[in-house]
């Protein structure tokens, strides 16, 4: 069911935008060749309880899943699309790896998520264009966003972006409605649904996050059943924001 927040709720999912943000760049900051991702999830637990938020991430169970996520972010290396469990397989980071730390929060009972793909060291060309790209599809994905779009518009805004630098949206993996739980109703594609899905309204809170792939948009699930990776190894990107729908437009609220 699609849900339609409250002024002063949407207050509070600033608030814990705001939290989400810091926490995410904090995080980006300490990304550097040597560098674990267990390391990673280990800094950004202790963040989040310093700051009064919940990880909404960890222990959360998604309909068919076996078992809960056993870790407060995801943390994705180079050909893992989303859901690298930093804890269970730690990487140490090597100089021209792309990471991406995608995590939420839940603050004041209302829940945010973000993520963010960061470079280490040097990167190759074709990555810095992946992370530009990536981006860019973000950022013209929420540029449809208003009262009366719909998400089949989203996704064909960044399937517009990923052609144009000749990557892939990552195969039926997509973004979701937010706020009163990790994940609820609509469904938002990265792939072209142009005028289909459903109808934005004012008020709707939305994870926009795009996922590009450098080759294939085809992917592959790893046996401990949460680890997505391209199925011809090239690498992904993911950016994301939690957005609320506005009568003229979009507000982003991880900020």
């Amino acid at each position: 069911m699609v849900t339609i927040k409250t002024k002063e709720e949407i207050a509070k999912l600033k608030k814990g935008g705001k939290i989400l943000h810091d926490l995410l760049h904090f995080l980006a900051a300490e990304v550097r060749e040597g560098v674990s991702t267990k390391y990673l999830e280990t800094l950004a637990r202790k963040k989040i309880e310093e700051v009064g938020a919940t990880p909404a991430f960890l222990n959360y169970t998604p309909h068919g899943a076996a078992r809960p996520f056993p870790a407060a972010l995801c943390v994705s290396v180079n050909d893992v699309v989303v859901h690298g469990i930093p804890n269970e397989n730690p990487i140490i980071l090597k100089n021209g790896d792309i990471v991406t730390i995608d995590t939420g929060i839940c603050f004041e009972g209302l829940y945010t998520d973000s993520a963010i793909t960061v470079p280490v060291g040097e990167v190759s060309k074709t990555s810095e264009l992946l992370l530009k790209a990536t981006k860019e599809a973000l950022n013209m994905a929420i540029k449809v966003v208003r009262d009366g779009a719909t998400t089949g518009d989203i996704g064909i805004a960044i399937e517009r972006v990923a052609k144009k630098y000749g990557f892939s949206p990552a195969e039926d993996l997509g973004g979701h409605g937010v706020g009163y739980s990790q994940h609820e109703d609509p469904f938002i594609p990265n792939f072209k649904m142009r005028g289909k899905g459903v109808v934005l309204k004012e008020g709707m809170v939305l994870a926009v996050e795009p996922m590009l792939n450098e080759g294939t948009s085809r992917v592959e699930f790893l046996s401990d059943g949460y680890t997505v990776v391209t199925a011809d190894g090239k690498r992904s990107a993911h950016f994301e924001h939690t957005i609320v729908v506005t009568k003229n437009g979009a507000e982003i609220l991880t900020l």
